[in-house]
């Protein structure tokens, strides 16, 4: 009979499945979703939280971070700004909406917004 950990204060909060800390959870960092043949993504302007700056976001991607690094260094390269990579989406620095649309097209994905 295999015991589960409950509670222990050596370690803090750990993972259900896997029993690693919340924080290196082991599970959850093999949990790249596969690209999909066909991505649609949904742009939008942010300036909320930022103390006024404007902040390209392009969401609704898959959860994939090697998918989603590799397409953020090319969006970043071909607009000549910053940005950041979150789970499921890329913040660009800037409104720069109309470069990163025909960028996404020629990839062959469905942009909206």
């Amino acid at each position: 009979m295999t015991t589960r950990l409950v509670y222990s204060t050596d370690k803090g909060r750990t993972c259900a499945t896997c029993g690693w800390p919340a924080a290196d959870c082991r599970c959850s960092k093999n949990a790249n979703q596969p690209v999909p043949p066909r991505v649609t993504a949904k742009l939008r302007l942010e300036s909320k939280g930022r103390s006024g700056k404007s902040v390209t976001v392009i969401d609704g991607l898959p959860d994939n971070e090697p998918f989603l690094e590799e397409l953020a260094r090319a969006l970043k390269k071909s607009c000549a700004t910053g940005g950041t990579v979150r789970p499921g989406a890329i913040e660009l620095a800037g409104d720069v909406r109309e470069r990163v649309r025909p960028l996404l097209g020629t990839r062959g994905f469905i942009v909206k917004g």
